[in-house]
């Protein structure tokens, strides 16, 4: 079963491609989507990453979480679930 990262204060140079490649290093990464802002189409500097596995989202949260790229400390947890955070 997949579970679903959110990765937060990202470089705005960072591609889909370059957090795939991080990730891998943890584990298969199923899926990657950068946030855009809906009006001007820009990076929004957070993004959500799909894990094949949990020990492969563990791994990466311990590896990346507070890791330093292009000089931004960047964040990695799971998604919250939006029905739990509503209630």
């Amino acid at each position: 079963m997949n579970t679903k990262l959110f990765v937060g204060n990202l470089p705005f140079s960072l591609e889909e491609s370059d957090i795939q490649e991080l990730f891998s290093e943890s584990g298969s990464v199923s899926s990657v989507h950068i946030a855009l802002d809906r009006d001007s189409g820009r990076k929004r500097g957070f993004a959500f990453v799909e894990m094949e596995t949990e020990d492969g989202a563990k791994e990466a949260i311990s590896a990346l979480n507070n890791h330093s790229i292009s000089g931004r400390q960047i964040f990695v947890d799971h998604c919250k679930d939006k029905s739990r955070s509503r209630n």
